[in-house]
């Protein structure tokens, strides 16, 4: 080296730092980032269940010309429904209703579908739900409500022109 003239560079213990300062960042971040991205699955999965619901809804209403829309249940179950798999659910649906049914919830999980074309007049003529962030359903028969968003495991249920188990704020 030759002396008179200034260093040029980073100390170890200003890189150091830096480190640290991006380590802290990161940390405080990718939390809030995660969350986010769990948010837009449960939305996308929302929206996805009203959009089917409403071609559904609106099917219904031209073969049964009423429906049980509204309906002031306060449990939801399963067994009263009848399945449907989705390529029947085209067929009965797109290009009329909608123009294309999502295959995959946000979590990129199958739907579970229900609706009955053989009996469209019943009460439990329609549904759709997704088994959310764990992939498996919660139960087969639900109380009518909402729950925490940040509660990414809790099953989404749309019935008959409702949700059932929907995210919610809830105020405490």
């Amino acid at each position: 080296m030759r002396r008179g003239l200034p260093q040029r560079g980073f100390t170890l213990i200003e890189l150091l730092i830096v480190v640290a300062i991006i380590g802290l960042l990161a940390a405080m971040l990718i939390p809030n980032l995660l969350d986010a991205l769990q948010k837009a699955k449960q939305k996308k999965t929302m929206t996805d269940c009203r959009l089917v619901g409403g071609a559904m809804m609106a099917w219904l209403t031209d073969q049964a010309a009423a429906s049980a829309a509204g309906a002031a249940q306060t449990t939801f179950d399963v067994a009263d429904y009848k399945p449907i798999t989705q390529a029947n659910l085209v067929k009965e649906l797109v290009p009329t209703y909608i123009q294309s049914i999502p295959g995959f919830d946000g979590w990129k999980r199958i739907y579970d579908l229900y609706l009955d074309t053989v009996n469209p007049h019943g009460s439990h003529a329609m549904a759709i739900r997704s088994a959310a962030q764990r992939g498996v359903f919660d139960a087969d028969i639900y109380t009518t409500g909402p729950f925490e968003p940040t509660e990414y495991e809790q099953d989404i249920v749309w019935a008959d022109g409702f949700f059932v188990r929907w995210p919610q704020k809830m105020s405490s």
